[in-house]
């Protein structure tokens, strides 16, 4: 049998359970050429190899990580106000990708980069204690309880993402899910590696930017619950 053949009676591999729906969508022009000239500077594919977030930025840098950053409004206004860190934006969703590269080019932004694919694949490519914030703002809840083996924030990935957290990093998510908020809060509180920074759900804090998707949920009367713990 050769290295191509496939054995039948084999076991089926093993696929990791994604916390996400792949979505391309249509882009628009704008958009297209956007992705087109500016993703050989700003982009990374996700892969299995290890990333150098210094040889990356092109300096050394505290690094926040954005999980999920859709349009890449939020992370363009943070990284904006905030250019002493580096901003490492993960998405799926290749329009979303290619407005937030339109956005850094518009705002001259410089210590954004952004990475196509999944989010915990880039995470496992990188050092312990390397990033000084991961934020993870409005996740896929998955709202059926059959799909809840899907979301994000779960024992496992939470042990990971604090792992590449340095003494003292934030975990920041943000939901507008009540359910997923609690259960949130539960799987946060038990990482005995993390601390709550407020004692319960935070205020929402002035450097987190409104976005349309949170003022749409706050429309359909929707609260939004922060949760930001810190690496002990």
């Amino acid at each position: 049998m050769t290295a191509t053949d496939h054995d039948p009676a084999a076991p089926p591999t093993s696929r990791p359970i994604r916390t996400f729906h792949p979505r391309r969508g249509r882009m628009s022009g704008r958009q297209t050429d956007a992705l087109d000239r500016l993703w050989p500077a700003y982009g990374l594919d996700v892969s299995d190899e290890p990333v150098d977030l210094a040889e990356l930025f092109g300096r050394r840098a505290p690094v926040v990580l954005e999980i999920g950053s859709g349009m890449g409004d939020s992370t363009a206004a943070m990284a904006a106000a905030d250019p002493d860190r580096d901003y490492l934006a993960v998405e799926v969703h290749t329009p979303g990708i290619a407005n937030l590269l339109d956005l850094v080019e518009r705002g001259g932004l410089s210590n954004v980069r952004v990475a196509q694919g999944d989010a915990l694949d880039l995470v496992r490519g990188l050092p312990d204690g390397v990033l000084d914030a991961v934020h993870v703002f409005f996740p896929d809840p998955w709202p059926k309880a059959r799909h809840h083996k899907r979301r994000i924030i779960q024992t496992a990935h939470v042990a990971l993402l604090r792992s590449r957290l340095g003494p003292g990093g934030t975990l920041h998510c943000a939901t507008d899910w009540a359910e997923y908020a609690e259960a949130m809060r539960q799987t946060l509180d038990a990482d005995p590696g993390l601390v709550d920074a407020y004692g319960g759900f935070a205020p929402r804090p002035a450097h987190r930017p409104v976005t349309k998707f949170e003022r749409r949920a706050l429309t359909a009367g929707r609260p939004v619950a922060d949760l930001i713990y810190r690496r002990r």
